[in-house]
């Protein structure tokens, strides 16, 4: 192939918006994202809370994110069903809001997310198989069973086709294990090359306009393949493509 639909154009025009996306100013007041809150903290239970919330419009999550005390995740039950009674977000109630503080809480009081997602993850180097283990642990710690808490945290995933994306969870694992001026890289011994794309609709329309994702499904497999594709570019870090994949779309850039 030859010209704009050639994979050697593709990969040379995304290499040069990578370089230019990946500046701290990348990310601010002017260029909302959920990271941004994350970043205050550089904590890995604090990051997961705000990738869990991120979806729909993003100045509303940022909000809700800021509206947060996350001081109460050391707090006691009773403290944070209180601090937490009136909050709740979109698809979320305030009980739901409670039951991930509690959870996170009661979780990091006996490990971390680092431990319990890799007790997943080492046996096959399957960051599916890690997310199953912190989404069973979060359902043990504190037991809710409510749509929008469901939606929250997702189920546990065992098929890839027709599943869910598993997108809010694969972009906290992008920054725990990626480093750069974007992602904080909080988390060690986790393959670069095995993470998986957070797929949004963004992603997923920018990629099949490119030629870079032939599935029409939009499912945790076509984040795979997608993935699959970009490690032609970067067989060790797939994922450095994403958030500028994610810009492209978002401000409907023609490249």
């Amino acid at each position: 192939m030859r010209g704009k639909n050639s994979i050697t154009y593709i990969k040379k025009r995304l290499d040069k918006e990578v370089e230019k996306r990946n500046t701290a100013t990348e990310v601010s007041q002017d260029k909302l994202d959920p990271i941004l809150v994350a970043h205050r903290y550089k904590d890995p239970t604090i990051s997961l809370v705000c990738a869990l919330f991120a979806y729909g419009n993003v100045k509303q999550i940022v909000k809700f994110l800021d509206s947060l005390d996350f001081s109460l995740l050391k707090k006691s039950d009773e403290e944070i069903k209180e601090a937490l009674k009136n909050h709740y977000y979109r698809f979320q109630k305030s009980e739901d809001v409670i039951a991930l503080f509690i959870a996170l809480k009661r979780l990091n009081e006996k490990s971390t997310l680092e431990e319990i997602f890799k007790s997943g993850y080492n046996i096959e180097n399957s960051v599916i198989d890690g997310i199953n283990e912190l989404i069973k642990t979060l359902h043990v710690e504190y037991p809710q069973n409510t749509q929008g808490y469901n939606f929250l945290t997702s189920k546990i995933t065992i098929k890839t086709k027709g599943a869910g994306a598993l997108k809010r969870w694969m972009m906290f694992l992008r920054w725990m294990v990626r480093d750069d001026n974007i992602d904080m890289g909080l988390w060690s011994g986790i393959n670069k090359a095995d993470l998986i794309i957070p797929l949004d609709t963004h992603t997923f329309n920018v990629s099949k306009k490119l030629g870079l994702l032939q599935r029409k499904t939009y499912d945790l497999q076509a984040a795979i393949e997608l993935t699959k594709t970009l490690r032609i570019f970067d067989e060790d870090d797939p994922l450095k493509y994403d958030f500028a994949l994610y810009r492209i779309g978002q401000e409907k850039i023609d490249i």
